[in-house]
């Protein structure tokens, strides 16, 4: 029986050429394309460059220059790799292209208007000598929960999750110095309105891999945490609300919908 399939590769960060790594997490997804192909199925295989968030604006205040250019000069690249590598994605875009930005800010807003977001005003790590919010990737400092050297908000020793803000020893990763906390308000996606329904989701998939199941099953349990959907950056897609000039949505929410965009 003929199937509809979509395939969906991971969106590479356009802000360094592509490795091997790469290649051995991307390869697999036209591995499963083509198969499902030559079964007769019908196959949508999309993927794109995820051009906005820290990591390019990084890369940019490094070379000096704009991060669109940035942006650009590697999605040009992917594309031409991906296309000598004979990759036969069916759709390969970007996340600066207009019709994702809109497709992206009418989703934010229906989703507005149907109250799955709430505004809250939280502390956010702010610089004073490079004058600004300081993204995730931009701040440094050290794990409360093991001690270990932390970026953002994630530490890779011990997996821990936590707002930037609760790193100890918190320093600017740009200039080096020690940055204030500053109030800034955010929209927050209301997780925990979903959590029966995600409970429910998992719970119908006994066929994922056991460490899947096993790490949603541990989400859901240790609660959900709510999360931030717009943040104070000068690089991504402008949030469509009334009194939020200057912030963008946050990359998450933003580079995920490239699959359906």
């Amino acid at each position: 029986m003929k199937k509809k399939i979509m395939v969906g590769g991971a969106w590479p960060y356009a802000n360094g050429s592509l490795h091997i790594g790469h290649m051995a997490a991307l390869v697999p997804g036209d591995i499963i394309a083509r198969y499902h192909r030559a079964n007769g199925d019908e196959v949508i295989y999309v993927s794109g460059s995820d051009c906005h968030g820290t990591p390019i604006s990084i890369r940019a205040k490094k070379d000096n220059v704009q991060p669109e250019e940035i942006a650009n000069k590697y999605h040009e690249e992917f594309v031409d790799c991906f296309k000598r590598l004979n990759f036969t994605y069916d759709k390969y875009a970007n996340t600066m292209h207009p019709f994702h930005k809109k497709f992206v800010k009418d989703f934010f807003s229906a989703l507005i208007e149907n109250g799955s977001f709430y505004e809250k005003e939280e502390n956010q790590v702010y610089c004073e000598h490079c004058n600004q919010f300081l993204p995730d990737r931009y701040v440094n400092g050290i794990c409360p929960n093991c001690g270990s050297e932390a970026r953002g908000d994630q530490c890779d020793n011990c997996g821990s999750l936590f707002e930037p803000d609760k790193l100890k020893d918190i320093k600017c990763a740009i200039c080096g110095n020690s940055p204030i906390l500053k109030p800034s308000k955010q929209l927050y996606l209301d997780m925990h309105a979903h959590i029966s329904e995600l409970s429910d989701f998992v719970s119908l998939h006994k066929e994922w891999r056991f460490n899947a199941i096993n790490e949603s099953e541990k989400y859901i349990k240790d609660g959900i945490q709510d999360r931030a959907a717009t943040r104070d950056l000068d690089w991504g897609i402008d949030v469509p609300k009334e009194g939020y000039d200057g912030k963008k949505i946050y990359v998450w929410f933003d580079a995920v919908l490239g699959y359906l965009s």
